[in-house]
């Protein structure tokens, strides 16, 4: 059967990937509320098309910190993705360069900051941060970011802690012998074995920081010249706190609803914070995206650009650099053919006033 979906990819993904680390991938917290929210909350949403507005030819690229992509979509940073194909992270990236977009790269990665960069120089990576007990070593991370030509600091604030992976408790999960998190040496690289629980979330409890704290961010803005993205807002508060700071960009996010259950999908959150500091910072949105319309009513509620991170890894359990590269295909095709039937030459053309919430039609 021909693959045409994110969703052909994911069930696909599904058969491919052992068992220990697809339960890994695809769980979330507690009772995954909020991971169907992710999803049902953008079936909520309506696009108002318009016609004949003469969109025969559209441009999907758009600009974001002085850099241009060719679409408004990127990935998320994702853990340890040796583990659905060999070569990981490094062809995420790889295809990611070749379609134009962003990558982030995780801390807790199975490929180096180096190897990622090696393998695709000039392209535009941001790296994603989390803050370890050991503030040398964090600061090491950054520094080999900057080194090695990353254009961003995504700085994660929402997993001091790991929540409440049932999944992950029920496998003992560890990460497969073979790999280490290839950013460290020492314990911090090999310590993701169980030890009576999962894995993980042992490695995390050991090595981060559970005290982390907006001082943390003031710490991180000190020191780096590269632009700074908090991941992991949900609130207006904390949006405006950020701003203030000085951060120069907002994931929404929920961690692919893997914290706290009973959060609101992300695509909920943004209007709020894009209300609150959308004029004064970027603001990107994370989570639940499956297809081209997901992306168009994130960016109609005002996103700068939205990324997804599962999805990337379904496209390279099935098929490494090439599957990672269909994924973007598809849904920058779904992206383009939605823009067109609803009247949006540009990315810019895609406002407000072309999506509402089903109850919009029920107060008719």
């Amino acid at each position: 059967m021909a693959l045409v979906s994110v969703l052909d990819y994911e069930q696909r993904a599904f058969e491919k990937i052992p068992r220990n680390a697809l339960d890994y991938y695809r769980s979330g917290a507690g009772n995954e509320l909020s991971m169907g929210l992710n999803r049902s909350c953008f079936d909520r949403l309506r696009i108002r098309p318009r016609m004949l507005q003469g969109s025969a030819e559209r441009d999907l690229s758009c600009t974001v910190f002085g850099e241009r992509f060719t679409m408004p979509i990127g990935i998320s940073p994702t853990a340890m993705q040796r583990m659905a194909h060999p070569e990981g992270e490094v062809a995420n990236a790889r295809a990611a360069a070749s379609r134009g977009v962003a990558f982030t790269l995780s801390t807790i990665s199975t490929s180096s900051i180096e190897e990622v960069a090696d393998a695709t120089r000039g392209s535009v990576k941001w790296f994603q941060l989390y803050i370890y007990r050991d503030r040398k070593l964090t600061g090491s991370l950054v520094r080999r970011a900057e080194k090695a030509g990353f254009r961003a600091i995504v700085l994660t604030v929402d997993a001091p802690l790991f929540g409440l992976r049932r999944a992950d408790l029920r496998n003992k999960f560890s990460l497969p012998e073979h790999l280490t998190m290839a950013n460290f040496v020492g314990k911090a690289a090999t310590s993701v074995r169980s030890q009576g629980g999962s894995g993980i979330n042992e490695y995390i409890a050991e090595q981060l920081d559970p005290a982390l704290s907006w001082d943390d961010v003031k710490w991180l803005l000190s020191f780096t010249k590269l632009p700074v993205i908090v991941k992991g807002i949900l609130t207006r508060e904390d949006a405006l706190i950020a701003a203030n700071l000085g951060v120069q960009g907002i994931f929404v996010s929920n961690h692919g609803a893997r914290q706290v259950d009973s959060v609101p999908a992300s695509i909920e959150a943004l209007p709020e914070i894009v209300k609150a500091v959308g004029d004064r910072v970027e603001v990107f949105l994370d989570g639940g995206i499956t297809q081209g319309t997901d992306v168009f009513k994130a960016l109609a509620l005002g996103a700068r650009m939205v990324f997804f991170g599962r999805p990337a890894v379904w496209g390279l359990a099935v098929d490494g650099q090439r599957g990672v590269e269909s994924i973007l295909d598809i849904l920058r095709k779904e992206l383009d053919l939605t823009m067109a039937l609803a009247g949006c030459r540009t990315i810019k053309d895609i406002t407000s006033n072309y999506v509402v919430h089903e109850s919009f039609y029920s107060k008719l």
